[in-house]
């Protein structure tokens, strides 16, 4: 679990340096997002993503949802390297969700769901957030054949101290 810890924070300083270059942005990848969120629920912050030392970082600002998947690589070439995949496009619109990624490697992610408060938990708490929803992933092979897998899954907030900058 330490290791785990020390390989995600020191990930996401490395990612904090890359994230301060600014985004190359098109009209087909735009953010977009309703600004109906209040400003108490502020759902900014990291969370689990598929594997242990995987993650999903989301940030609100200005009423638009941004952020990107750091997962390990599962191909030959990328086998256990950390790669980032940044949203191409993402909604919020209330507690509902949804963002794509970009393809990496022939690898890209779909997610739709909806996130909401345990009952419980703490602000700033392990887990206070859990964003529920269905994540496909998309692999194109050699031939560019797709392949789709769909599963249900279940993002944890990490704890605030974790998540900040």
């Amino acid at each position: 679990m330490v290791k785990t810890l020390l390989v995600v924070m020191a990930s996401f300083c490395a990612l904090t340096t890359a994230a301060a270059e600014p985004l190359e942005a098109s009209p087909t990848s735009a953010f977009q997002s309703s600004r109906t969120q209040s400003a108490g629920k502020d759902i900014s912050g990291m969370y689990t993503f598929l594997r242990e030392g995987e993650f999903v970082q989301i940030t609100v600002e200005e009423g638009r949802m941004s952020g990107y998947v750091s997962r390990f690589g599962d191909t030959d070439t990328d086998k256990g390297e950390f790669i980032d995949q940044f949203f191409d496009k993402a909604t919020l619109q209330g507690d509902h969700l949804s963002f794509n990624t970009k393809t990496v490697h022939g690898i890209w992610y779909d997610f739709s769901g909806t996130i909401s408060v345990v009952p419980g938990k703490k602000p700033g708490e392990d887990g206070y957030r859990v964003i529920k929803g269905t994540l496909t992933q998309h692999a194109t092979d050699a031939k560019g054949a797709e392949k789709a897998m769909q599963r249900q899954v279940d993002f944890k907030s990490f704890p605030a101290d974790l998540s900040q900058p």
